[in-house]
């Protein structure tokens, strides 16, 4: 039930995400001044508490969509995408933030990432000791 609760929560988010812009008015036409189209790049990020995804219900969930603009539901969505693009959209080479130290207490949080970075299909899952850990191991994008 908490694998299907965490579905219903990515699903949903994505939903809104990439279809809210769809929705409304039809878009006006390209300028003249645009130069090229732009990959799509946007995230749906979740936290919860557990060792697996598939084992734990998502605690918060944001979106994050990077181009043309950073926007979302993510509250520091401008780092969030700087970080992205500097690190070539690989979670697990964003760089940690300076901060006190950590306790070695164990409480796993594990985060999730899926969605589209520019133009690509994104999967990721990582498991962080606690709370501490994850907010210091990788800068302003799970900071939320």
């Amino acid at each position: 039930m908490r694998n299907t609760a965490r579905w219903a929560v990515i699903g949903g988010l994505a939903a809104v995400t990439v279809c809210g812009p769809l929705t409304g008015s039809a878009p006006a036409a390209p300028s003249a001044g645009q130069a090229s189209l732009y990959a799509p790049s946007a995230l749906v990020l979740t936290v919860g508490h557990g060792e697996r995804a598939a084992g734990s219900t998502p605690a918060r969930a944001v979106t994050l969509t990077c181009a043309p603009t950073a926007s979302g539901t993510h509250p520091a969505a401008e780092p969030a995408c700087a970080e992205l693009r500097a690190a070539g959209g690989d979670f697990s080479a964003l760089g940690r933030r300076a901060s006190g130290p950590c306790t070695k207490r164990y409480d796993p949080v594990v985060v999730t990432v899926d969605g589209v970075w520019q133009g690509r299909r994104v999967a990721y899952e990582r498991t962080f000791a606690n709370e501490c850990v994850k907010n210091a191991g990788a800068g302003s994008v799970f900071a939320f």
